[in-house]
């Protein structure tokens, strides 16, 4: 049997890297999707790449009215969403003294107001047992260079998931956290560097990684497909470290 067989789960930011790759395994997994994306075009590529069990809800997790809009979709198409993986957002490269406001309240925006306003809307289509994955980082325990507003929304998204473990207790919703380590993904064009000091960044790293490679977003997927499924039914709260053991030395 599949491990998400009829279930119903939403994955925002699922246009592209680790989204895309952990929608394709829910669906591969017995689930039906719906993934969101800010952009119509990349929107349905996506969809057409996965092909099956999926729909495209074009929507912007900083924008609470485009949340509005998703879960009322999502109640009039499925009546119920049993899991949800916040995965939408993104980070820019900013030392100390070179961080502007509209970097820190746009990284802020997506990754901590959007992860906290995609769970609280949702709660009404949540049954019982339902799980709840969200994407944090190893950054959020890990100095970075010139990404300290991305590293510092990061830490409150585990945060997040130590807390809403108690708020959601009574109705025995899990709430876990995932942090990958390095997974290049198209997010990685963001960080504002050329092809060649992308490389070299990405080489650098690998050599940090005690298996001696950086991940795939296949391989974050197929975590958060376990943190979705029976398999975890015990696993509540915790932050999965999926990074070769980069954060364990």
């Amino acid at each position: 049997m599949k491990k998400l067989e009829g279930k119903v789960a939403l994955v925002t930011g699922g246009t592209s890297g680790i989204g895309l790759a952990t929608a394709k395994r829910f669906v591969a997994e017995g689930a039906y999707v719906f993934i969101t994306g800010r952009r119509q075009t990349e929107l349905d590529a996506a969809v057409k790449e996965i092909g099956e069990n999926i729909t495209g809800i074009q929507s912007d997790v900083s924008k609470l009215a485009d949340l509005d809009r998703l879960f009322a979709t999502i109640e009039q198409e499925q009546g119920h969403l049993d899991v949800i993986f916040a995965n939408a957002g993104g980070g820019e490269l900013a030392p100390l003294g070179a961080i502007t406001e509209e970097h820190f309240d746009k990284t802020f925006n997506t990754n901590v107001k959007g992860v906290l306003f995609t769970v609280q809307k949702a709660l009404p289509l949540l049954p019982e047992g339902a799980s709840i994955i969200l994407n944090a980082s190893i950054t959020s325990i890990k100095g970075t260079p010139a990404f300290s507003v991305y590293s510092a929304t990061k830490a409150a998204v585990r945060s997040f998931a130590r807390n809403w473990t108690l708020d959601l207790k009574e109705r025995k919703i899990r709430v876990n956290a995932i942090s990958p380590g390095v997974v290049p993904t198209p997010g990685y064009d963001h960080l504002g560097l050329n092809d060649e000091q992308l490389q070299e960044f990405v080489t650098s790293q690998a050599n940090t990684i005690p298996l001696g490679r950086v991940g795939t977003p296949d391989e974050i997927a197929k975590a958060v497909v376990f943190l979705a499924s029976n398999d975890s039914s015990f696993v509540n709260g915790i932050e999965l470290f999926v990074d070769g053991g980069m954060a364990q030395i």
